[in-house]
């Protein structure tokens, strides 16, 4: 599993003011952006790691597939997360901008791949169905069960499919790819809301 750097702090740009908090002037929407921006590159490094892991995409609109999958899986893992953050309100805004940020990314390539026509539609309608039944699974300690995980991994392989080479995909995602993500997901908000 290859590792690339994600930027999720903040910059300052007048790091000799000390007093300055530089993530008290974010609003929800701009921590809305940035985390679509983190949310889009995790998944889509990770569809790249499985690609160099010899896991086979026929085409790219099964790329941008199990790309979603993973986005779902980050955002899903970011709402429980959220719960954590007390003093910050604005749950419901905070997860809607995301959506809406990594839908028009999904427009954006799609658009590319297969010509012009309404993408973000049937992308957020694949996000309500995720979210939905992610709901249903439990969490220990701010951690993803094992049930989530393996959610993740079967709606990868559903994606990718129960050929010889992809049929231990459900493996690779629970045992490698899904906890780095929701790791790296838990460290960028965690800086993006100076929490670290």
């Amino acid at each position: 599993m290859v590792k690339r750097r994600i930027k999720d702090r903040w910059h300052n740009s007048t790091p000799e003011d000390a007093a300055r908090d530089v993530t008290a002037e974010k609003n929800l929407s701009e921590q809305a952006s940035a985390l679509a921006y983190i949310v889009w590159r995790q998944a889509l490094n990770t569809a790249i790691n499985l690609h160099a892991e010899d896991f086979e995409y026929e085409n790219d609109r099964q790329r941008i597939a199990v790309i979603n999958e993973f986005v779902a899986f980050q955002i899903q893992h970011i709402d429980r997360l959220y719960h954590g953050y007390s003093e910050y309100e604005g749950r419901e805004q905070l997860l809607v901008g995301v959506c809406e940020n990594v839908a028009e990314q999904v427009q954006d390539n799609l658009t590319d791949i297969d010509g012009p026509r309404n993408y973000r539609k049937p992308f957020l309608e694949l996000l309500n169905d995720r979210f939905s039944v992610y709901s249903n699974f439990q969490y220990q300690e701010r951690e993803p069960s094992f049930e989530v995980l393996r959610y993740l991994g079967h709606n990868v392989l559903t994606i990718l499919g129960d050929d010889q080479t992809n049929r231990w995909v459900i493996d690779h995602v629970v045992a490698i790819e899904a906890p780095e993500l929701a790791d790296q997901i838990a460290r960028s908000l965690s800086r993006l809301f100076s929490q670290e």
